[in-house]
């Protein structure tokens, strides 16, 4: 069966409803997602059920578009007060850590070519390109399995992971577009890719930053009649944003994140219902990203490079990476040993790797073929044991935080309010005086909810309150709050922009 413009609305619905499907089920058994919806692809595709698709210029456009949804829809949901404390950590990771995985593994399959000269057939140049396309964590893997999952770690981990998944496609996009230069001119000095680099990264950041302020600005300004056509009205953006940064030499993926941070972390018109559409449609692009790989890859193809790519995924996974992010962390000393063999194992390659693989194979690079099969084993294998296993490696290493930023409130409050919070009652705020109403708090500020045990209930100012109750507290003046906070003495607190 052939994929055609007849048929592409009936195949497509019953992939996504299959798909759909099969992630439920992989979620009770512990199972990715994302990978379920990859073999749902490889399920229907040629060695399958018999569904022709082999381009790899489509896939790589759909891979493209939906990669700059996803990390949109990343940085919007990613919130910049919980990054600001490891900022330093996750740009480290997301440029030095990548190079350093590039050339510790590049090294490695260069080794093995020489040993094993009939497994594999690149260059020197070859096997860099093939380590340069795996050296990024996949963002939509990442921000999946730990929302998913919604484990709360020790250490700020869970947004210095997220951060780096988000910021370190970039580095990467770049490596494998220098390394495909290299080899296709045979001469590419260090100047000229330290310059590209520095342009792209520069460029990117600044493009992000611009746009994404002018997003804010065109969304609370414009006054459109249909509260619904904010969300396209933002999604038109997005993907201006990725373009247009693309077409100016920049990189468009760390571009569409920074817009993505910029935008979630301020105050624009109907933000509850533009969170919710960038959530659905992100799932949406996630599960056909995964689905066209699926259908692109020849399972068969894969088994006479299993051997190889298997060693090359392990060693990546217990060597490469662990030794980039030890040696790139050694500057910052807030995050523990334990902290960093999670970070290490959260390494986890996805759909990224797969989609930056399609560019050796349409730039007609020799051995393209070979890093594709390549890729597309390691990120079956990384998903099926490091994605399954990430929740485990958290508890075992004693990381799982169940009192951090856990949000125990479903509420939802009307968009004016600036914020809200949740707040533990300790000795220490009691130490005033039992009742709510000895608790002081700013103008524009109150206890709307308060959770004691397993029961809720809506609270007045003679409220008892006891140690262990949780606190539901609207604000209009964060930062007000943060001063009020601070009076009390508290220090572990959260807070939520809605």
């Amino acid at each position: 069966m052939v994929l055609s413009a007849e048929n592409f609305l009936l195949i497509g619905s019953v992939l996504l409803f299959i798909s759909i499907l099969a992630g439920k089920t992989g979620y009770r058994l512990g199972v990715p997602s994302l990978l379920l919806f990859l073999a749902v692809g490889m399920l229907f595709g040629s060695d399958g059920i018999g569904l022709q698709f082999s381009s790899f210029k489509q896939t790589q456009f759909i891979g493209m578009t939906a990669l700059s949804v996803i990390l949109f829809s990343g940085g919007m949901d990613t919130r910049i007060d919980d990054v600001r404390p490891v900022m330093g950590e996750g740009i480290v990771l997301s440029t030095a850590g990548v190079l350093f995985t590039t050339l510790i593994t590049g090294l490695f399959i260069y080794g093995s070519a020489i040993l094993f000269p009939k497994i594999i057939s690149l260059s020197l140049a070859g096997c860099f390109l093939l380590a340069a396309v795996m050296s990024s964590t996949d963002s939509a893997s990442v921000f999946s399995i730990l929302r998913a999952r919604n484990l709360n770690l020790s250490q700020n981990l869970r947004p210095l992971l997220e951060f780096e998944s988000g910021s370190n496609d970039p580095m990467a996009y770049m490596l494998t577009i220098m390394f495909i230069e290299i080899i296709q001119l045979n001469n590419l000095s260090a100047g000229v890719m330290i310059w590209t680099l520095v342009l792209q990264l520069v460029l990117g950041l600044l493009s992000g930053y611009f746009l994404g302020k002018i997003a804010v600005f065109v969304m609370n300004k414009i006054n459109l009649d249909y509260s619904s056509l904010y969300s396209v009205l933002l999604l038109s953006f997005a993907l201006f944003i990725f373009s247009f940064t693309n077409t100016i030499n920049g990189n468009g993926y760390l571009a569409v994140y920074i817009a993505g941070l910029i935008v979630g972390n301020t105050k624009t018109v109907h933000k509850k219902s533009v969170m919710v559409f960038f959530d659905g449609i992100a799932w949406l692009f996630q599960i056909i990203m995964f689905l066209t790989l699926g259908l692109l890859v020849n399972p068969k193809e894969l088994l006479a490079i299993a051997p190889v790519a298997l060693v090359i995924g392990l060693f990546m996974s217990i060597a490469a990476r662990p030794l980039s992010v030890f040696i790139s962390l050694i500057p910052f000393r807030k995050i523990s040993t334990k902290g960093k063999f999670f970070i290490s194992w959260v390494g986890l390659r996805g759909a990224v790797p797969i989609i930056f693989a399609t560019y050796p194979y349409v730039a007609g690079i020799k051995g393209a073929n070979e890093i594709f099969n390549i890729v597309f084993f390691i990120t079956i294998i990384s998903l099926l044991i490091q994605g399954s296993t990430v929740a485990y490696a958290a508890k075992a290493l004693g990381l799982v935080c169940p009192e951090c930023d856990h949000k125990d409130f479903a509420v939802e409050v009307p968009e004016d309010i600036a914020v809200t919070s949740e707040l533990l009652v300790n000795k220490k705020l009691l130490a005033g005086g039992t009742q709510l109403k000895n608790i002081q708090m700013p103008e524009d500020t109150a206890v709307i909810m308060i959770k004691r045990g397993n029961s809720f209930f809506i609270p007045h100012p003679d409220t008892e309150l006891k140690e262990g109750d949780k606190l539901l507290i609207a604000s209009g003046k964060e930062e007000e709050l943060k001063e009020a906070y601070k009076r009390l003495g508290i220090e572990k607190y959260s807070v939520y922009r809605e």
